[in-house]
């Protein structure tokens, strides 16, 4: 089923403006900020399995999962930058995790240590598989970067335990994860390993979960909790996933269910799973989306509420959903080749995936709203006007360590003869095509010009293709020689030599992106966008009070340097600013006054990196 392959990590080394820089700081500053606090927490000596009641930084059960993410990113970064003190730091590590495991297996901190009589009582809500997946990605992509098999093997017999618990045998647990994830990398795990017995194990949990007896309704009657408490839509778990009308719940948790499911789909060639998966993204991208591409509207259960329920100043658009996001779109593309997928990815990685990391790489938002007023305050009391280092939570942190290195690998694909580009980052890439190696070096600015320039480096002796997408927002675009456009690709195909370039420029005027009707808050307002990117405005350009703002829709805007941003185009051009004849009165029969200004607005991924300042996304129209 699956048409494209994934480039590994390791063979694209981006070169652009945009996601370079923090390619290099998730290796300078990013990775070591977090495992600093991993540290100053006791995450990673909760592994030494001595912690004793009356003791500091007592283990938590989802602290498994930070630790692994930032070894998974470790692991990745080597591959992009080979660093031996490095290498050798992680093997310490994985020595460290390696040493917890059980005789039989098992290996999570906290219900080894705390809660062992516990052990998969509530997989509603104790992590265990979650946590298990998480080490399982760790382990491979460790594999992967170094070819030792200390970790994978570790791993391994922890999912042959695992399949031993978990299956439809009479004397097996018939339950599924609270918190997907474990489908996913058990999908990895094979892979690596070779051993079809891991994912049939994820398959087991994907078609599992919903079935009657409704596994968490049970486990609550069981350990004496009020049924009714269990709300089994936020859980992905109401009814069987092929039954799902749409997406529901927890927004992380469900996307990365739908990626398990695309990974069981494509190994499987189950074509039913694959509908359904496309059945989410098209809900999610038709009604629960945010512009950025971010998803989860409230706090409230970090979940989807309904259609078009997507509140600007509270919206909660976790970091790791707009990340999950991402890695549900990568799957989807590679599986069909469909490039609306790569059109969703792309916003998402240029918008709502990136703002949650500050760019000096070791500050972080949780959550991501749209507009941020000087005094706002978040659903819990707490400003969100600054990144924090940490959280008590620190999914997100984590997840950037291991986000920001395959962003290479999301912009670039393989299939049989072609090199895809998928995005256009500047970046030098290697590809093992079936008939050779080929190998390009692409140049330019993008995201902030559209003018990109292919050199091959390497090229096998028969003809092979470069297929480059032309983006959806691109009206018009220029290439230096004749191409083919196939399904959103624009192809060039031939027997290449060293030294071929092709030239490719796609415009990028300014548009004014408006909301559906159903986006009541956004009426009268509009997103300005400009190639992938979308712009804010943002006090400390603009002064306060951002919405007396209205800017012309049709109009000569501009691109400038953003002052205090080195490296960042932002755009300015003509608006009015309303004021009243008395500014203090609640409400006034006056009607606002105009006076002509100039507005600057700056990408919204990169807002609040200048200091505590507010922000506005759906600015005022005319």
């Amino acid at each position: 089923m699956k048409t494209w392959q994934e480039l590994p990590v390791g063979t694209v080394q981006l070169q652009d403006p945009f996601f370079a820089p923090r390619v290099r700081t998730n290796h300078e500053r990013t990775i070591p900020s977090n495992l600093e606090k991993c540290h100053e927490t006791g995450r990673f000596d909760a592994f030494r399995l001595d912690w004793k009641e009356g003791m500091p930084n007592k283990p938590h059960f989802f602290w498994d999962s930070d630790v692994a993410k930032v070894l998974e990113g470790m692991a990745y970064d080597l591959q992009l930058n080979p660093d031996p003190e490095r290498a050798a730091e992680l093997d310490r590590y994985v020595d460290l995790i390696c040493s917890a495991q059980q005789p039989d297996g098992y290996l999570n901190v906290y219900f080894t240590q705390i809660e062992p009589e516990n052990r998969w009582k509530c997989l509603r809500n104790n992590h265990e598989l979650y946590c298990a997946g998480h080490l399982m990605e760790a382990a491979v992509a460790h594999y992967r970067a170094t070819g030792k098999r200390t970790f994978l093997d570790c791993l391994c017999r922890y999912a042959d335990y695992l399949t031993t618990v978990f299956g439809p045998g009479a004397d097996q647990c018939h339950g599924y994860p609270g918190h997907p994830e474990i489908e996913l990398a058990l999908c990895k795990l094979a892979d690596a390993s070779g051993n079809e017995a891991y994912r049939d194990l994820a398959r087991y949990f994907v078609d599992q979960r919903g079935q009657e007896p409704l596994y968490f309704i049970e486990e609550a009657r069981r350990n004496k909790r009020p049924e009714d408490e269990v709300d089994m839509s936020l859980f992905q778990a109401d009814r069987p996933v092929r039954d799902q009308p749409g997406a529901s719940g927890h927004a992380v948790r469900a996307l990365y269910l739908y990626s398990g499911m695309a990974d069981v789909a494509t190994a499987c060639d189950d074509r039913e799973l694959l509908a359904t998966c496309e059945r989410m993204w098209d809900d999610i991208v038709r009604h629960k989306m945010y512009v950025t591409g971010g998803i989860g509207s409230t706090s409230w259960g970090e979940r989807f509420t309904y259609d078009y329920d997507l509140p600007n100043a509270t919206a909660y658009a976790e970091s790791c959903a707009g990340i999950s996001l991402v890695l549900f779109c990568h799957r989807m593309l590679n599986i069909t080749g469909d490039v609306r997928y790569a059109e969703t990815m792309e916003r998402g990685l240029y918008n709502g995936a990136i703002s949650g990391l500050s760019l000096e790489g070791t500050s972080f938002f949780y959550a991501n709203p749209q507009v941020f007023a000087e005094n706002q305050k978040s659903g819990d009391g707490q400003t969100v006007r600054v990144r924090q280092p940490w959280f008590g939570c620190s999914c997100c942190p984590t997840n950037y360590c291991r986000f920001i290195p395959q962003i290479g690998s999301f912009a670039y694909s393989s299939e049989a003869n072609t090199l895809r580009v998928n995005i256009p980052a500047a970046a030098e890439v290697h590809a093992a095509l079936g008939k050779g190696p080929f190998a390009v070096r692409l140049e330019g600015a993008y995201p902030y010009d559209g003018a990109l320039a292919f050199t091959v480096l390497e090229t096998p002796a028969t003809p092979c293709r470069l297929a480059i997408r032309i983006p959806a927002w691109c009206p018009h675009y220029e290439a230096s020689e004749p191409g083919t456009l196939e399904k959103g690709y624009l192809v060039f195909e031939r027997c290449w030599k060293p030294g071929d370039v092709i030239r490719l420029t796609l415009d990028m005027p300014v548009q004014g992106l408006h909301a559906h009707p159903m986006l009541e808050e956004n009426a009268g307002r509009m997103v300005l966008r400009r190639g992938p990117l979308l712009y804010c405005l943002e006090g400390v350009d603009n002064g306060p009070m951002l919405s007396s703002l209205v800017i012309p829709e049709h109009q000569d805007f501009r691109t400038e340097p953003v002052a205090g941003l080195p490296g960042v185009m932002g755009l300015t051009g003509k608006a009015w600013r309303e004021s009243r004849v008395d500014p203090d009165a609640l409400y006034a029969p006056d009607t606002p006054v105009r006076e002509e200004t100039v507005f600057h607005a700056v990408p919204y991924a990169l807002w609040q990196n200048r200091g505590t300042s507010s922000m506005l996304l759906w600015v005022r129209c005319a």
